[in-house]
């Protein structure tokens, strides 16, 4: 005759809510912090972490803050003026140059390939 055991006890699968993953996903990704120790602390798999933050990302929206700022005036012995372009600098990490006549969906997928 064959065995069967029945494990009864409360579901291992744990429900975590957005405020708790934000608060997760703060400490492993604070300046300084190692995730499998915040993985350790939490006791949740490092896998979930990632899944989590690439969650928030996808949620995230396209746009960035632009500032506009006004022209300075060319003096009369310069060179010609280069291109005009529109300049991105992204949280003090990388600074992109889009041409202006750069078609919107490019630029707006070299901001992407940036990971803003």
């Amino acid at each position: 005759m064959s065995h069967v055991t029945l494990l009864t006890g409360p579901e291992r699968r744990r429900r975590w809510s957005e405020e708790d993953q934000c608060r997760i996903l703060a400490a492993a990704f604070a300046p300084g912090s190692r995730v499998a120790a915040v993985a350790r602390q939490y006791d949740v798999a490092t896998s979930l972490i990632y899944k989590w933050r690439r969650t928030m990302r996808a949620r995230e929206t396209d746009f960035a803050e632009v500032v506009v700022v006004p022209d300075v005036p060319v003096a009369a012995s310069r060179p010609a003026a280069p291109p005009a372009v529109i300049e991105l600098a992204i949280a003090g990490k990388a600074r992109l140059r889009v041409p202006l006549a750069t078609p919107p969906t490019l630029a707006a997928a070299m901001v992407k390939a940036l990971g803003v």
